[in-house]
């Protein structure tokens, strides 16, 4: 396992990280899901993500991931979390305010039975919260210690420029982690948040690099999804649908072989293509079988050459 520093922070995260969304406290067994966070640990992933909102119930993934992570050192893996969406039917169980934001990071810390979570995200931007309001929230919380560093994810340029503005202004620690979505069909990043992240010293950690599935191959022109898989499950399946139509499905085929030219397998193609860019610190993979970490960290470390890019450049233009 290769490791990268997060943006210009001194935090040293792996190439290839854990994600909990759509799978533990969900979909996958608890005991599967367990098996499946140390199989990572042991192959040398650091980085474990999570969210409260993750889960049949809010918190509910935090739980597993927690009680996974217990048998290791805490301070050898980076453990984050994130706040925005509703947990509750309440007017404050949702959005960025100051109430939302402490009361979601200390249920966040209960359920991993922890004292601190590495990164906190912002999970979406928030319009009816002054943006002055969450960035002293979150400030707070890292001079308290339960908190080291802050984080946003899916923010649009402008939003992110705001903050970091702010940041500088009022002397606030700074925002060193974005987490956008990001692969090889939607590369929406490249244009201005890659750019404008470089310039402020935030490191993107990026989400649905396998495009939900898809580019494992695993979906094929005119065949049924695989059982078990989640286009074949009805609790996540419409999360994968944008993907699921001719014209995607026919650049996967095409890039499968692409994949064999460089003795990779179609993933491993995905991965490391991803990894390609230096901006990117970690690229966040799911998994509900620990045969899945095992492959997927394998892209850890690989350089396409020149020739593979411009082959995958010309299968995705």
């Amino acid at each position: 396992m290769e490791y990268r520093r997060l943006g210009k922070s001194g935090l040293k995260v792996s190439e290839i990280a854990l994600g909990s969304w759509l799978t533990y406290g969900t979909v996958t067994e608890r005991e599967q899901a367990i098996s499946c966070v140390h199989k990572a640990y042991e192959l040398g992933i650091n980085h474990f993500d999570c969210a409260n909102m993750y889960g049949a119930t809010p918190h509910a993934a935090e739980e597993v991931l927690g009680e996974a992570l217990r048998d290791f050192p805490r301070e050898s893996y980076v453990l984050t979390t994130k706040a925005f969406w509703p947990v509750g039917d309440g007017p404050n169980d949702r959005g960025l305010s100051r109430k939302h934001i402490i009361s979601e990071v200390e249920k966040s810390l209960r359920a991993f039975k922890t004292d601190y979570v590495d990164i906190f995200y912002c999970h979406r931007y928030d319009p009816e919260t002054d943006l002055e309001e969450t960035l002293r929230a979150i400030d707070d919380l890292i001079r308290q210690g339960k908190v080291l560093y802050a984080g946003i994810s899916e923010w649009q340029p402008h939003q992110i420029a705001d903050a970091v503005r702010l940041t500088r202004e009022l002397g606030l620690h700074k925002i060193v982690a974005s987490q956008p979505i990001y692969n090889m069909f939607n590369r929406y990043i490249e244009h201005a948040v890659i750019p404008l992240c470089e310039d402020a010293g935030i490191g993107q950690v990026v989400f649905s690099p396998l495009g939900q599935g898809v580019l494992t191959g695993k979906y094929k022109l005119g065949q049924p999804a695989p059982a078990g898989s989640r286009a074949a499950t009805p609790e996540v399946q419409d999360k994968i649908q944008r993907y699921m139509n001719e014209e995607v499905l026919s650049k996967v085929e095409r890039l499968r072989s692409v994949a064999q030219k460089a003795e990779l397998s179609l993933a491993q193609l995905a991965l490391a293509w991803v990894l390609r860019q230096p901006n990117v610190a970690s690229a966040l993979v799911g998994a509900t079988r620990p045969e899945q970490v095992e492959e997927n960290v394998k892209a850890s470390g690989i350089t396409l050459s020149e020739e593979i890019l411009g082959e995958i450049e010309e299968i995705l233009a």
